[in-house]
Order: structure tokens, then sequence, then C-alpha cells
């Protein structure tokens, strides 16, 4: 892949951790990686938190496959990383999240999660168990949405009264609608070799989100929904080539071109505007 083509990568934030760089191919260091140096190496930014678990830091090592231990051993990771886990399905925390919510549809097929995802979801029934989860893991970002912001939005605040009374009314007002917050589906050049789902809230504001390539990665066709699927052969997103030039405000549609800084300063007003709502 031509290193200017469009890719969600990732990868540059494991740099900060002192954890050795990684090339999309493999480690571009070729010493055998020993996991207690990479824990007791200097500390230097944090972009990944500070309490992080030791099973998580782990998976840091691993490049590009990083992702590959929480679909073999879900269960030795803490509730802190893994969501859920059942036969068919890993659901983790993003550890670089670009939006105030941000989970991953790990699929645990060896057969299918080491494929590119625009050929994994040539078959029906993989899609099929995959769109199910899916709508699974959205209501769970919509529930988690309503968790931490449903008290400051306008149009919550009727449901909020209503739990909060001494007597609880037979049935509580819908109030906001979360679920319309929400956005999902894969890129189209993943730079994890896992097929993974992104499942997040739409608001794009993060510590991670630092570059032009995260931002246009989630607001551009980049992003493919799984009802896209599947794609003809001729679908452009089976050989996706650049991002768009100019990057534009998600919510009111005003264009920053490529000044990342000001785009992040803007999201930051645009996101109170939505959240009080």
């Amino acid at each position: 892949m031509s290193k200017d083509r469009a890719l969600a990568d990732d990868l540059e934030e494991q740099n900060a951790t002192g954890i050795r760089s990684y090339s999309r191919d493999g480690p571009l260091d070729p010493r055998p990686i020993n996991a207690f140096e990479v824990l007791m190496q200097p500390k230097k930014a944090k972009p990944v938190a500070s309490n992080t678990d030791l099973a998580t830091l782990r998976t840091m090592i691993h490049g590009r496959g990083g992702l590959g231990a929480y679909t073999i051993d879900p269960a030795s990771f803490p509730d802190t990383r893994v969501v859920y886990f059942n036969d068919k399905f890993t659901v983790i925390r993003d550890l670089y999240p670009k939006a105030s919510v941000h989970l991953l549809i790990l699929p645990r097929n060896p057969k299918k999660n080491l494929l590119q995802p625009q050929i994994a979801f040539d078959d029906p029934e993989f899609l099929a168990d995959c769109r199910r989860e899916e709508i699974r893991v959205r209501d769970i970002v919509a529930d988690e949405l309503r968790r931490k912001f449903g008290q400051y939005s306008a149009s919550e605040q009727a449901r909020v009264r209503a739990m909060e009374a001494v007597d609880l009314p037979a049935e509580l007002p819908p109030g906001r609608d979360w679920s319309k917050e929400v956005i999902s589906g894969i890129h189209a050049n993943p730079s994890m070799s896992h097929l993974h789902i992104h499942v997040l809230s739409r608001d794009m504001v993060s510590g991670p989100m630092k570059k032009r390539n995260h931002y246009l990665s989630f607001t551009t066709d980049f992003l493919v929904g799984l009802e896209h699927f599947p794609l003809a052969n001729n679908d452009f997103r089976r050989n996706y080539g650049h991002f768009p030039e100019d990057m534009y405000c998600w919510r009111c549609g005003k264009n920053f071109g490529n000044k990342m800084s000001k785009l992040k300063a803007h999201l930051d007003e645009e996101w109170s505007e939505w959240v009080h709502e």
C-alpha cells in the first residue's frame, strides 16, 4: 500500500509510551522484544492512562497484531478493557478513543478475523452475525451516552425529573434518542491486522483525536457501515485511495481545510452544544 494512501493509523500513538516503533509490515527494530524491558523504560508522554493494565500493555508490543489477544483469551483482560465477550465476539474499549464513547467489536473466528473486512463480509452468514452484534453494541454506546450526558441534555430533562421523582411513573418519558448519536463501521484501509468494527459517539472529541487522518477516517466514506456490505466488486471502497483534501465539521458543515488545531477548538464548542441539545 502506498504510504500516501488513506490509512487510519493509530500505531504512532504507541511510540510515545516508549514501545519500539513498528512499520505497517512489522517491527523496525530487529531485536527481540522483552516485555519487562518495555514496562521498565523511562516514562515519556502518556497517551495511555497511567493505570493501564499489564495485559493491555502487552498487546501494544505486537503493533498491528495487538488486537489478536482479545480474540484468543478475552478473559485474561479486566473489565476496564473488555466490555463483554461470547463465543463469536469480543467487545473492547478502544485504547485510543476518538470520541466520548468508542468501542470495538472483534470477531473471534480465526478463519475470518485476519481477512480484509471487504473480503470477510462477502460471506453472508458472517456478515449477518456481525450486524446482529453491531446492533447490540450500538445500544450499549447509546446507553453510555445517556448515562454520561443525559443530565445535561435539554431533551432529556423530563425523563431525568421522572426518574428522580418520589413516585416513579408507570412509564418513563422517552427522553433523547441517543441511538441517533452513534456511528459505526469498518475502516476501508484498517491499520490493525485483525478485523474490527468501530462503534462510537459522533462527537469526535477526545485526547487521542489529534491528526487529520484520525478525523477523516470517521467523518468520510472511509468509514464503511455494515449496511453497505457486501460491496460490489467494482466498489471503490474495496480499494480506497486518498482522503478528501478538506475537513468539515460533522455537525455544522464548516470547512476547516487541513487546520486540525482550529477544527479541534471548534469541535470542543460544538461538543458543548451537542451535549446540551
